[in-house]
């Protein structure tokens, strides 16, 4: 019984098991025991006092940053799960100029950390922002900085994960559905809304999840919004509550586990709703869905929608951080143009160069860390018959619903024991806690992006390798690393770009004298440095996107000579 319990292919499962249950699982469990043990963590065992749940209803910092969270996430995920859905309609069903430009956009702000995002609001609708220098409009400030303003930003930022999902599932089409509902008098809007709509619900409800989770564990928005505009969230009001004096555990601990249990809630809504109905409609007349062609005033009208609509979502974040970059506002004469923001970054011995150097060093051991751990992981779901595979694949994907702040609480509360300096573990306070924590949260990427690498190599290579002699780590080398080496690269850099730019672990746990570019951005814009935050964004993210092009370049794997020359 042991031997098979510890078998090879066992042995590799429980390892990559314990891993994730030290990366993610402790950490999230830590913040639960906190509030039923609140000392527990620094030697005292009393039990704490569980009535202090309640008071997320007493006092009014914790109650209207839980009000607000739940404000900003239903109405984001009601209007952003509108608008992505609605889109991915659209760009299925017909074609029209400028449908490429919506595809990027999606791909650019789903990539795009939403502090970035914030603070291009920010600067163009705050007292003195472009929209009043340049459009002179005072009314936009009074108009996005509100809780419907707020709701509106959220959703041309959040919209592009209904989109894909809904996108996704409509791949595939079975015509015989809508053509019956036709012949018996139906409307297009009316089959769209009793068959087309009900058969996309998973994929709507999806959208919708990822939608809430990202929304509701958001800590880049409120962080940015601060400067101008006082919305406390749970994420923001977690982070507060470890930057006070003296450090409030208690109500960073009840306020995670209040953030934790709105996500548990909204995932068994999820998987409530699918299981109470079958949505398996396709079949072997399915065809691939192809976008149809439209009248011209139809097709310049989406074209006009789709401008607008692009120029809301990315024009107006990513264009007010160019201008503010290379503008100074003067009160006599305006706005003029200027370097003097890149000039400061590197004046007198400026934040960024540091910042910057920091954040590489953390993405990139991180990237590699991960690497190696998710490609276990992989491996475990796609060739192990390790009996805990379900529950390895669940804990991979918990810190991709779990928000960067709760994780973050929850490694300070595992790496700040007194004895774990005895053995030279107590990482709090050193680089090498970040880098466990950036692990954790590109663990879910690296790992989605290697499974599905993995599935198209058949597992009767590895075993006719096997049956030649050839060990785990020879197979492993000579298989199944040259042949997923593009999968490998492409998971590594998008660890890598998450890692840089991860505002709120970083934010909590980054050392005394340790600035990461991130920290360095947010607390320039806490300041209201808005130029010189503008400025240290741009030359951060071209320096970390152009290092990404150039290893991706050097490591993908090339085409021989001779392939070459034989147009293969």
């Amino acid at each position: 019984m042991l031997n098979r319990i510890f078998a090879y292919g066992n042995r590799t499962g429980w390892l990559v098991l314990a891993v994730l249950v030290l990366l993610i699982l402790l950490p999230l469990a830590a913040v639960i025991v906190q509030v039923l043990l609140p000392g527990v963590f620094f030697g005292n065992w009393e039990l704490g006092d569980l009535s202090l749940l309640l008071d997320v209803f007493k006092r009014p910092l914790w109650y209207q940053s839980l009000k607000n969270t739940l404000l900003l996430g239903l109405g984001t995920t009601l209007f952003a799960t509108i608008i992505g859905g609605a889109l991915a309609t659209v760009r299925a069903q017909w074609r029209f100029p400028g449908a490429r430009l919506l595809d990027l956009t999606v791909w650019l702000l789903i990539i795009t950390p939403s502090f970035i995002l914030a603070q291009g609001w920010v600067m163009f609708a705050s007292a003195n922002g472009l929209a009043r220098q340049w459009f002179g409009w005072d009314w936009m400030h009074s108009v996005v900085f509100t809780p419907g303003g707020l709701i509106a930003v959220m959703s041309l930022s959040k919209f592009p994960f209904a989109y894909l999902a809904v996108h996704s599932a409509l791949e595939w089409k079975v015509d015989r559905l809508g053509e019956a509902a036709r012949l018996n008098g139906g409307s297009p809007w009316t089959v769209w809304r009793t068959i087309q709509m009900p058969l996309l619900l998973p994929a709507y409800c999806s959208g919708a999840m990822l939608v809430f989770m990202d929304t509701v564990g958001d800590f880049g928005l409120p962080a940015s919004i601060a400067a101008v505009f006082r919305f406390p969230t749970l994420p923001y009001s977690i982070y507060s509550a470890l930057y006070t004096s003296p450090i409030r555990f208690d109500m960073a601990g009840v306020l995670s586990f209040y953030l934790v249990l709105l996500i548990s809630i909204a995932m068994s809504i999820q998987f409530y709703v699918l299981r109470k109905s079958r949505f398996d409609f396709l079949n072997a007349r399915a065809t691939r869905a192809e976008p149809r062609s439209l009248a011209a005033r139809g097709k310049w009208g989406l074209t006009a929608v789709n401008v607008v609509l692009v120029a809301l979502a990315a024009g107006i974040p990513f264009g007010s951080n160019l201008l503010t970059s290379v503008t100074q506002s003067n009160s006599s004469s305006g706005a003029s143009f200027t370097f003097d923001h890149y000039r400061k970054l590197f004046e007198n011995g400026g934040q960024l160069a540091g910042g910057l150097a920091h954040s590489l060093e953390i993405a990139g051991g991180a990237a590699l860390v991960g690497l190696v751990v998710g490609f276990f992981v992989s491996y475990v779901l796609t060739y192990s018959r390790f009996a805990l595979r379900q529950t390895v694949d669940v804990i991979s994907l918990i810190s991709l619903a779990v928000p960067g702040v709760v994780l973050g609480i929850g490694y300070i509360f595992i790496w700040n024991q007194a004895w774990l300096e005895k053995i030279g573990l107590l990482l709090y306070g050193k680089p090498a806690i970040l880098i466990l924590a950036s692990v954790a949260g590109a663990i879910p990427v690296i790992t989605r992006v290697l499974t599905g690498a993995m599935a198209k190599v058949p597992a009767g290579l590895l075993s006719a390798a096997q049956m030649q002699g050839a060990g785990f780590g020879r197979r492993l080398a000579t298989i199944m690393v040259p042949l997923l080496r593009g999968a490998l690269v492409s998971a590594a850099m998008a660890a890598f770009g998450a890692s840089v730019f991860d505002l709120a672990t970083t934010s909590i746990l980054f050392p005394p004298n340790f600035m990461t570019l991130p920290v360095v951005i947010n607390k320039a814009f806490e300041d209201l440095k808005f130029g010189y935050a503008a400025a240290a964004t741009l030359t951060g993210g071209g320096v970390v996107i152009g290092l990404i092009m150039f290893i991706e370049w050097a490591l993908r794997p090339k085409k021989s000579k001779r392939a070459r020359r034989g147009g293969i």
